[in-house]
Protein backbone atom coordinates (compact mmCIF):
# COMPACT_ATOMS: atom_id res chain seq x y z
CA UNK A 1 0.00 0.00 0.00
CA UNK A 2 1.32 3.20 -1.10
CA UNK A 3 1.60 6.37 1.74
CA UNK A 4 -1.99 7.49 1.58
CA UNK A 5 -0.51 11.63 1.62
CA UNK A 6 1.56 10.57 -1.59
CA UNK A 7 1.44 10.87 -4.98
CA UNK A 8 1.04 6.92 -5.89
CA UNK A 9 -1.53 6.63 -3.59
CA UNK A 10 -4.94 5.37 -5.66
CA UNK A 11 -8.18 6.92 -4.65
CA UNK A 12 -9.06 3.54 -2.71
CA UNK A 13 -6.12 3.76 -0.54
CA UNK A 14 -6.47 7.22 0.72
CA UNK A 15 -10.39 6.10 1.18
CA UNK A 16 -9.12 2.94 4.19
CA UNK A 17 -6.36 5.50 5.63
CA UNK A 18 -9.10 8.21 6.24
CA UNK A 19 -11.73 5.77 7.08
CA UNK A 20 -9.47 3.82 9.58
CA UNK A 21 -7.91 6.93 11.00
CA UNK A 22 -4.37 6.56 9.82
CA UNK A 23 -4.56 9.89 8.03
CA UNK A 24 -6.40 12.99 8.31
CA UNK A 25 -8.69 14.18 5.08
CA UNK A 26 -6.56 17.72 5.59
CA UNK A 27 -2.94 16.15 5.82
CA UNK A 28 -4.38 14.65 1.81
CA UNK A 29 -5.85 17.67 0.35
CA UNK A 30 -2.70 20.07 1.44
CA UNK A 31 -0.92 17.59 0.15
CA UNK A 32 -2.61 17.71 -2.99
CA UNK A 33 -2.72 20.82 -3.21
CA UNK A 34 1.37 21.16 -2.89
CA UNK A 35 1.63 18.49 -5.70
CA UNK A 36 -0.53 20.95 -7.92
CA UNK A 37 1.09 24.07 -7.21
CA UNK A 38 4.83 22.33 -7.95
CA UNK A 39 3.44 20.24 -11.10
CA UNK A 40 1.33 23.26 -12.66
CA UNK A 41 4.35 24.49 -14.48
CA UNK A 42 5.02 21.50 -16.34
CA UNK A 43 1.70 19.75 -16.43
CA UNK A 44 -0.43 22.68 -17.33
CA UNK A 45 -3.68 20.21 -16.27
CA UNK A 46 -5.64 23.01 -13.82
CA UNK A 47 -7.44 26.30 -14.83
CA UNK A 48 -9.30 26.73 -11.23
CA UNK A 49 -8.02 25.82 -7.90
CA UNK A 50 -10.65 25.90 -5.24
CA UNK A 51 -8.13 25.53 -1.89
CA UNK A 52 -10.14 26.99 0.41
CA UNK A 53 -13.49 24.83 -0.46
CA UNK A 54 -11.20 21.82 -0.49
CA UNK A 55 -9.58 22.33 2.85
CA UNK A 56 -13.00 23.63 4.25
CA UNK A 57 -14.55 20.45 3.16
CA UNK A 58 -11.48 18.40 4.19
CA UNK A 59 -11.86 19.67 7.65
CA UNK A 60 -15.74 18.44 7.52
CA UNK A 61 -14.85 15.02 6.60
CA UNK A 62 -12.67 14.79 9.66
CA UNK A 63 -15.25 15.75 12.14
CA UNK A 64 -17.73 13.33 10.78
CA UNK A 65 -18.72 10.42 11.94
CA UNK A 66 -19.11 7.72 9.40
CA UNK A 67 -16.82 8.48 6.43
CA UNK A 68 -18.01 7.79 2.93
CA UNK A 69 -16.46 5.36 0.47
CA UNK A 70 -14.44 8.00 -1.22
CA UNK A 71 -13.66 9.97 2.40
CA UNK A 72 -10.66 12.04 1.82
CA UNK A 73 -9.96 11.34 -1.82
CA UNK A 74 -8.97 14.36 -3.60
CA UNK A 75 -10.37 15.06 -7.32
CA UNK A 76 -10.93 17.66 -10.38
CA UNK A 77 -13.09 17.70 -12.95
CA UNK A 78 -12.82 18.62 -16.81
CA UNK A 79 -13.65 22.44 -16.78
CA UNK A 80 -17.35 22.48 -18.39
CA UNK A 81 -18.75 20.44 -15.14
CA UNK A 82 -20.40 23.02 -13.33
CA UNK A 83 -18.75 24.25 -10.01
CA UNK A 84 -20.67 26.74 -7.64
CA UNK A 85 -18.87 30.41 -7.74
CA UNK A 86 -16.96 29.54 -10.96
CA UNK A 87 -18.09 30.33 -14.50
CA UNK A 88 -17.91 27.12 -16.64
CA UNK A 89 -15.33 27.55 -18.84
CA UNK A 90 -16.02 24.39 -21.24
CA UNK A 91 -12.19 25.07 -22.52
CA UNK A 92 -13.42 28.18 -24.44
CA UNK A 93 -12.60 32.29 -23.53
CA UNK A 94 -16.25 33.31 -24.43
CA UNK A 95 -17.78 30.96 -21.53
CA UNK A 96 -16.05 32.87 -18.65
CA UNK A 97 -18.15 36.15 -19.57
CA UNK A 98 -21.09 33.63 -18.14
CA UNK A 99 -22.21 34.25 -14.69
CA UNK A 100 -20.38 31.95 -12.52
CA UNK A 101 -22.26 28.40 -11.93
CA UNK A 102 -25.29 28.11 -9.46
CA UNK A 103 -24.05 25.11 -7.71
CA UNK A 104 -22.21 21.85 -8.92
CA UNK A 105 -22.76 19.36 -11.26
CA UNK A 106 -24.84 16.45 -10.29
CA UNK A 107 -21.58 13.84 -10.41
CA UNK A 108 -19.57 16.23 -8.36
CA UNK A 109 -22.28 16.45 -5.92
CA UNK A 110 -23.17 12.54 -5.82
CA UNK A 111 -18.48 12.25 -5.53
CA UNK A 112 -18.57 15.20 -2.14
CA UNK A 113 -21.77 12.85 -1.14
CA UNK A 114 -19.25 9.67 -0.78
CA UNK A 115 -16.34 12.10 1.01
CA UNK A 116 -14.31 12.62 -2.05
CA UNK A 117 -13.33 16.50 -2.09
CA UNK A 118 -13.06 18.73 -5.50
CA UNK A 119 -9.85 20.47 -5.19
CA UNK A 120 -10.12 22.16 -9.26
CA UNK A 121 -11.17 22.50 -12.72
CA UNK A 122 -9.05 20.98 -15.56
CA UNK A 123 -7.99 21.80 -18.77
CA UNK A 124 -9.62 20.27 -22.07
CA UNK A 125 -10.03 20.87 -25.40
CA UNK A 126 -12.60 23.92 -26.48
CA UNK A 127 -15.77 23.53 -26.04
CA UNK A 128 -14.84 19.32 -26.19
CA UNK A 129 -14.41 19.84 -30.06
CA UNK A 130 -10.50 17.87 -29.52
CA UNK A 131 -8.13 14.60 -29.55
CA UNK A 132 -5.36 16.61 -28.95
CA UNK A 133 -5.67 18.16 -25.16
CA UNK A 134 -4.14 21.13 -26.87
CA UNK A 135 -5.91 24.58 -26.17
CA UNK A 136 -5.26 27.87 -27.72
CA UNK A 137 -6.60 30.15 -24.67
CA UNK A 138 -4.92 27.87 -21.85
CA UNK A 139 -2.10 25.94 -23.36
CA UNK A 140 -1.86 22.80 -23.78
CA UNK A 141 -2.07 20.17 -21.16
CA UNK A 142 1.34 17.97 -21.13
CA UNK A 143 1.74 14.36 -21.02
CA UNK A 144 3.25 13.60 -17.48
CA UNK A 145 5.43 10.49 -19.35
CA UNK A 146 7.02 13.22 -21.68
CA UNK A 147 6.01 17.12 -21.48
CA UNK A 148 6.77 17.56 -25.29
CA UNK A 149 4.01 14.83 -26.48
CA UNK A 150 -0.11 15.37 -26.30
CA UNK A 151 -1.96 14.34 -23.02
CA UNK A 152 -4.84 13.60 -25.89
CA UNK A 153 -8.47 15.06 -25.52
CA UNK A 154 -10.45 16.61 -24.88
CA UNK A 155 -10.27 15.70 -21.88
CA UNK A 156 -6.47 16.73 -21.45
CA UNK A 157 -6.11 18.22 -18.18
CA UNK A 158 -8.04 14.93 -16.62
CA UNK A 159 -5.30 13.15 -18.02
CA UNK A 160 -2.27 15.13 -17.00
CA UNK A 161 -3.79 15.35 -13.31
CA UNK A 162 -3.80 11.83 -13.03
CA UNK A 163 -0.83 10.28 -14.44
CA UNK A 164 1.13 12.84 -12.72
CA UNK A 165 0.28 12.03 -9.52
CA UNK A 166 -1.33 15.57 -8.38
CA UNK A 167 -5.02 13.84 -7.97
CA UNK A 168 -5.63 10.41 -7.96
CA UNK A 169 -9.07 10.26 -9.48
CA UNK A 170 -10.34 12.69 -12.34
CA UNK A 171 -13.66 13.20 -14.37
CA UNK A 172 -13.97 13.56 -18.11
CA UNK A 173 -16.22 13.81 -20.50
CA UNK A 174 -16.51 11.61 -24.05
CA UNK A 175 -18.53 12.20 -26.78
CA UNK A 176 -16.32 10.34 -29.57
CA UNK A 177 -13.84 8.89 -27.43
CA UNK A 178 -12.49 11.89 -24.79
CA UNK A 179 -12.08 9.91 -21.98
CA UNK A 180 -10.83 7.05 -23.56
CA UNK A 181 -7.59 8.61 -25.81
CA UNK A 182 -6.45 10.63 -22.87
CA UNK A 183 -6.26 7.21 -20.90
CA UNK A 184 -4.57 5.28 -23.28
CA UNK A 185 -2.03 8.33 -24.26
CA UNK A 186 -1.32 9.21 -20.68
CA UNK A 187 -1.54 5.25 -19.40
CA UNK A 188 -4.52 5.52 -17.01
CA UNK A 189 -7.72 3.25 -16.59
CA UNK A 190 -11.06 5.21 -17.84
CA UNK A 191 -14.26 4.37 -17.81
CA UNK A 192 -17.01 5.46 -20.65
CA UNK A 193 -20.10 4.37 -19.22
CA UNK A 194 -23.19 3.26 -21.03
CA UNK A 195 -24.89 6.27 -22.74
CA UNK A 196 -27.26 7.51 -20.02
CA UNK A 197 -26.06 5.63 -16.89
CA UNK A 198 -24.68 8.81 -15.12
CA UNK A 199 -26.54 12.06 -15.00
CA UNK A 200 -25.20 14.83 -17.35
CA UNK A 201 -27.16 17.39 -14.94
CA UNK A 202 -24.37 20.66 -14.50
CA UNK A 203 -22.04 20.11 -17.55
CA UNK A 204 -21.72 22.21 -20.78
CA UNK A 205 -22.89 19.97 -23.60
CA UNK A 206 -21.24 19.33 -27.18
CA UNK A 207 -23.31 16.50 -28.89
CA UNK A 208 -26.22 15.60 -27.03
CA UNK A 209 -26.23 11.95 -28.95
CA UNK A 210 -23.43 10.88 -27.88
CA UNK A 211 -22.31 13.34 -24.39
CA UNK A 212 -21.20 10.66 -21.47
CA UNK A 213 -19.43 11.63 -18.72
CA UNK A 214 -16.94 9.23 -16.36
CA UNK A 215 -13.64 8.71 -14.30
CA UNK A 216 -9.99 8.34 -15.09
CA UNK A 217 -8.02 7.04 -12.26
CA UNK A 218 -4.73 4.77 -11.64
CA UNK A 219 -6.80 1.54 -10.99
CA UNK A 220 -9.49 -0.35 -11.91
CA UNK A 221 -11.06 -0.28 -8.55
CA UNK A 222 -10.93 3.47 -8.25
CA UNK A 223 -12.64 3.90 -11.47
CA UNK A 224 -15.70 1.10 -10.16
CA UNK A 225 -15.64 3.37 -6.54
CA UNK A 226 -16.22 6.26 -8.17
CA UNK A 227 -18.56 4.64 -10.88
CA UNK A 228 -20.49 3.18 -8.02
CA UNK A 229 -20.90 6.31 -6.03
CA UNK A 230 -21.83 8.28 -9.16
CA UNK A 231 -24.80 5.98 -10.08
CA UNK A 232 -28.49 6.89 -10.01
CA UNK A 233 -31.56 8.36 -11.69
CA UNK A 234 -31.31 12.36 -12.10
CA UNK A 235 -34.63 13.98 -13.11
CA UNK A 236 -32.48 16.84 -14.42
CA UNK A 237 -31.04 14.76 -17.40
CA UNK A 238 -33.42 13.50 -19.80
CA UNK A 239 -31.74 10.71 -20.94
CA UNK A 240 -30.46 9.66 -17.59
CA UNK A 241 -31.91 6.00 -16.87
CA UNK A 242 -34.78 5.62 -14.33
CA UNK A 243 -32.58 1.86 -13.96
CA UNK A 244 -31.59 1.10 -10.22
CA UNK A 245 -27.72 1.55 -9.43
CA UNK A 246 -26.08 -1.77 -9.95
CA UNK A 247 -22.59 -1.75 -7.99
CA UNK A 248 -20.02 -2.79 -9.38
CA UNK A 249 -16.74 -3.24 -7.14
CA UNK A 250 -17.95 -5.79 -5.27
CA UNK A 251 -17.80 -7.72 -8.38
CA UNK A 252 -14.49 -6.63 -9.67
CA UNK A 253 -13.09 -9.95 -8.00
CA UNK A 254 -15.14 -12.64 -9.34
CA UNK A 255 -12.26 -12.62 -11.82
CA UNK A 256 -12.86 -13.37 -16.15
CA UNK A 257 -12.92 -17.39 -16.14
CA UNK A 258 -17.16 -17.44 -17.30
CA UNK A 259 -16.85 -14.02 -19.80
CA UNK A 260 -16.94 -14.70 -22.83
CA UNK A 261 -13.79 -12.82 -24.69
CA UNK A 262 -12.96 -11.71 -28.32
CA UNK A 263 -10.65 -9.24 -30.51
CA UNK A 264 -12.50 -6.79 -32.63
CA UNK A 265 -11.65 -7.79 -36.17
CA UNK A 266 -11.82 -6.10 -39.34
CA UNK A 267 -11.62 -1.93 -39.25
CA UNK A 268 -9.79 -2.66 -35.81
CA UNK A 269 -6.70 -4.72 -36.87
CA UNK A 270 -6.19 -1.51 -39.69
CA UNK A 271 -4.67 1.90 -39.60
CA UNK A 272 -2.57 1.62 -36.41
CA UNK A 273 1.11 1.46 -35.74
CA UNK A 274 2.09 -2.36 -34.53
CA UNK A 275 2.40 -1.87 -31.19
CA UNK A 276 -1.07 -0.18 -30.90
CA UNK A 277 -2.80 -3.70 -32.69
CA UNK A 278 0.47 -5.57 -30.47
CA UNK A 279 -1.09 -4.50 -26.84
CA UNK A 280 -4.97 -6.10 -27.73
CA UNK A 281 -3.05 -8.99 -28.85
CA UNK A 282 -1.20 -9.51 -24.96
CA UNK A 283 -4.46 -9.00 -23.43
CA UNK A 284 -6.18 -11.19 -25.77
CA UNK A 285 -3.40 -14.10 -25.35
CA UNK A 286 -3.78 -13.59 -21.55
CA UNK A 287 -7.79 -13.53 -21.28
CA UNK A 288 -7.62 -16.80 -23.37
CA UNK A 289 -9.85 -14.64 -26.03
CA UNK A 290 -11.55 -16.44 -29.00
CA UNK A 291 -9.35 -17.16 -31.86
CA UNK A 292 -11.85 -15.75 -34.07
CA UNK A 293 -12.28 -12.47 -34.35
CA UNK A 294 -15.55 -10.45 -34.06
CA UNK A 295 -16.17 -8.35 -36.21
CA UNK A 296 -18.31 -5.40 -35.72
CA UNK A 297 -19.93 -4.84 -39.05
CA UNK A 298 -19.37 -1.33 -41.23
CA UNK A 299 -17.20 0.29 -38.54
CA UNK A 300 -16.16 2.83 -40.71
CA UNK A 301 -19.07 3.92 -41.57
CA UNK A 302 -20.59 3.92 -38.02
CA UNK A 303 -17.35 6.38 -37.72
CA UNK A 304 -18.57 8.47 -40.68
CA UNK A 305 -21.81 8.82 -39.15
CA UNK A 306 -20.61 10.05 -35.86
CA UNK A 307 -18.78 12.71 -37.68
CA UNK A 308 -21.79 14.15 -39.58
CA UNK A 309 -23.79 13.81 -36.08
CA UNK A 310 -21.09 15.32 -34.48
CA UNK A 311 -20.55 18.26 -36.87
CA UNK A 312 -24.39 19.13 -37.29
CA UNK A 313 -25.65 19.27 -33.42
CA UNK A 314 -22.24 21.06 -31.79
CA UNK A 315 -22.65 23.64 -35.29
CA UNK A 316 -26.15 23.71 -34.29
CA UNK A 317 -24.99 24.12 -30.48
CA UNK A 318 -22.65 27.14 -31.22
CA UNK A 319 -24.27 28.82 -33.78
CA UNK A 320 -25.31 32.07 -31.88
CA UNK A 321 -21.99 32.37 -30.69
CA UNK A 322 -20.00 32.10 -34.26
CA UNK A 323 -22.31 34.87 -35.49
CA UNK A 324 -21.62 37.28 -32.01
CA UNK A 325 -17.98 36.36 -31.24
CA UNK A 326 -16.56 34.26 -33.96
CA UNK A 327 -13.03 35.88 -33.45
CA UNK A 328 -12.56 34.19 -29.69
CA UNK A 329 -13.02 30.82 -30.65
CA UNK A 330 -9.89 28.71 -31.50
CA UNK A 331 -9.26 29.05 -34.84
CA UNK A 332 -9.56 25.41 -35.86
CA UNK A 333 -13.00 24.53 -33.90
CA UNK A 334 -14.46 27.92 -35.70
CA UNK A 335 -13.51 26.13 -38.73
CA UNK A 336 -14.87 22.58 -37.80
CA UNK A 337 -18.27 24.12 -36.15
CA UNK A 338 -18.47 26.59 -39.41
CA UNK A 339 -18.17 23.06 -41.48
CA UNK A 340 -20.80 21.36 -39.51
CA UNK A 341 -23.24 24.30 -39.81
CA UNK A 342 -23.07 23.94 -43.89
CA UNK A 343 -23.99 20.20 -43.70
CA UNK A 344 -27.57 19.25 -44.88
CA UNK A 345 -29.87 17.86 -42.82
CA UNK A 346 -30.59 15.33 -44.57
CA UNK A 347 -27.35 13.95 -43.83
CA UNK A 348 -27.93 13.72 -39.87
CA UNK A 349 -31.22 12.23 -40.72
CA UNK A 350 -29.16 9.71 -42.23
CA UNK A 351 -26.59 9.48 -40.19
CA UNK A 352 -29.39 8.37 -37.15
CA UNK A 353 -31.27 6.11 -39.24
CA UNK A 354 -27.34 4.13 -40.03
CA UNK A 355 -27.03 4.17 -36.18
CA UNK A 356 -30.01 2.35 -35.53
CA UNK A 357 -29.81 -0.38 -37.52
CA UNK A 358 -25.57 -0.50 -36.99
CA UNK A 359 -26.73 -0.70 -32.91
CA UNK A 360 -29.23 -3.31 -34.31
CA UNK A 361 -26.13 -5.35 -35.72
CA UNK A 362 -23.62 -4.54 -33.05
CA UNK A 363 -26.04 -5.45 -30.31
CA UNK A 364 -26.30 -9.11 -32.06
CA UNK A 365 -22.47 -9.43 -31.34
CA UNK A 366 -23.24 -9.86 -27.52
CA UNK A 367 -25.13 -13.48 -28.01
CA UNK A 368 -21.82 -14.66 -28.15
CA UNK A 369 -19.62 -12.92 -26.68
CA UNK A 370 -19.13 -10.76 -23.28
CA UNK A 371 -16.46 -8.64 -23.53
CA UNK A 372 -14.49 -7.46 -26.75
CA UNK A 373 -11.09 -6.05 -27.23
CA UNK A 374 -10.07 -3.49 -29.45
CA UNK A 375 -7.25 -0.67 -30.01
CA UNK A 376 -7.98 3.16 -27.84
CA UNK A 377 -5.74 4.65 -30.06
CA UNK A 378 -4.03 4.19 -33.55
CA UNK A 379 -0.23 4.97 -31.92
CA UNK A 380 1.14 6.77 -28.63
CA UNK A 381 0.73 10.32 -27.83
CA UNK A 382 2.10 12.46 -30.74
CA UNK A 383 4.48 15.56 -30.29
CA UNK A 384 2.60 18.61 -28.74
CA UNK A 385 1.84 21.04 -31.93
CA UNK A 386 2.01 17.68 -34.01
CA UNK A 387 -0.21 18.00 -37.37
CA UNK A 388 0.25 14.84 -39.56
CA UNK A 389 0.98 11.55 -38.81
CA UNK A 390 2.21 8.57 -40.71
CA UNK A 391 0.69 5.00 -40.05
CA UNK A 392 1.58 1.98 -42.11
CA UNK A 393 3.04 4.12 -44.87
CA UNK A 394 -0.28 6.41 -45.38
CA UNK A 395 -0.11 10.34 -43.97
CA UNK A 396 -3.19 11.12 -41.47
CA UNK A 397 -4.21 14.44 -39.89
CA UNK A 398 -3.49 13.88 -36.01
CA UNK A 399 -6.64 16.08 -34.51
CA UNK A 400 -9.25 13.58 -36.30
CA UNK A 401 -7.92 10.54 -36.71
CA UNK A 402 -6.50 9.68 -32.62
CA UNK A 403 -10.50 8.48 -32.32
CA UNK A 404 -10.90 6.46 -35.34
CA UNK A 405 -11.09 3.29 -32.53
CA UNK A 406 -12.96 4.95 -30.16
CA UNK A 407 -15.71 6.99 -32.09
CA UNK A 408 -17.59 3.36 -33.86
CA UNK A 409 -18.44 2.62 -30.01
CA UNK A 410 -19.62 5.55 -28.38
CA UNK A 411 -21.72 6.16 -31.82
CA UNK A 412 -23.84 3.35 -30.23
CA UNK A 413 -23.36 4.02 -26.21
CA UNK A 414 -21.62 0.96 -25.33
CA UNK A 415 -19.43 1.26 -21.90
CA UNK A 416 -16.07 1.13 -22.37
CA UNK A 417 -12.68 0.56 -20.08
CA UNK A 418 -9.53 1.65 -21.29
CA UNK A 419 -6.82 -0.69 -18.99
CA UNK A 420 -2.84 1.05 -19.80
CA UNK A 421 -0.90 -1.99 -21.15
CA UNK A 422 2.41 -2.78 -20.36
CA UNK A 423 4.87 -2.89 -23.16
CA UNK A 424 8.23 -2.43 -24.22
CA UNK A 425 7.74 1.00 -25.68
CA UNK A 426 8.58 4.23 -23.97
CA UNK A 427 5.03 5.54 -23.90
CA UNK A 428 1.65 4.49 -22.97
CA UNK A 429 -0.87 2.26 -24.71
CA UNK A 430 -4.02 1.69 -23.91
CA UNK A 431 -7.03 -1.04 -24.52
CA UNK A 432 -10.42 -0.57 -25.10
CA UNK A 433 -13.05 -3.46 -23.26
CA UNK A 434 -16.22 -2.83 -24.64
CA UNK A 435 -19.40 -4.62 -23.55
CA UNK A 436 -23.35 -4.43 -24.28
CA UNK A 437 -25.47 -1.57 -22.27
CA UNK A 438 -25.66 -1.30 -19.00
CA UNK A 439 -22.93 -4.36 -18.35
CA UNK A 440 -20.30 -1.92 -16.85
CA UNK A 441 -18.78 -5.01 -14.54
CA UNK A 442 -17.54 -6.78 -16.91
CA UNK A 443 -15.28 -4.38 -18.65
CA UNK A 444 -14.46 -3.43 -15.14
CA UNK A 445 -13.88 -7.08 -14.26
CA UNK A 446 -11.16 -7.70 -16.94
CA UNK A 447 -9.34 -4.41 -16.17
CA UNK A 448 -9.15 -5.27 -12.78
CA UNK A 449 -8.04 -8.80 -13.82
CA UNK A 450 -5.53 -7.44 -16.09
CA UNK A 451 -3.87 -5.03 -13.25
CA UNK A 452 -3.93 -8.05 -10.98
CA UNK A 453 -1.40 -9.70 -13.45
CA UNK A 454 0.78 -6.95 -13.95
CA UNK A 455 -0.24 -7.02 -17.67
CA UNK A 456 -2.16 -3.64 -17.66
CA UNK A 457 -0.80 -0.72 -14.91
CA UNK A 458 -0.91 2.86 -14.43
CA UNK A 459 2.34 4.01 -13.67
CA UNK A 460 2.78 7.70 -12.90
CA UNK A 461 4.50 10.02 -15.01
CA UNK A 462 8.12 10.76 -13.35
CA UNK A 463 7.97 14.67 -14.83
Amino acid sequence: MSDPISADATASEIARAVADGTVKAVAVVEAALARIAASEPTVNAFTDIVAARARKRAAEVDAGGTKGPLAGVPFAVKNLFDIAGIATRAGSKINNDNPPAARDGALIRRLEEAGAILVGGLNMGEYAYDFTGENAHYGPSRNPHDPTRMTGGSSGGSGAAVASGEVPLALGSDTNGSIRVPSALCGLFGLKPTYGRLSRAGSFPFVDAFDHLGPLARSAEDLALAFDAMQGPDPDDPVCTTRAAIPTLPLLHEGVGALRIAMAGDYFLQGAEPQALAVVEIAAHALSAATQPVILPDAAAARAAAYVITAIEGAALHLPRLKSRPQDFDPDTRERFMAGALLPGSWYVKAQRFRRRYREAVLKLFDDVDVILAPATPCSAPKLGQKMMTIDGVELAVRANLGMYTQPISFIGLPVAVAPMQHPGPMPLGVQIIAKPFNEQAVLRVAHWLQKQGIANAERGKL
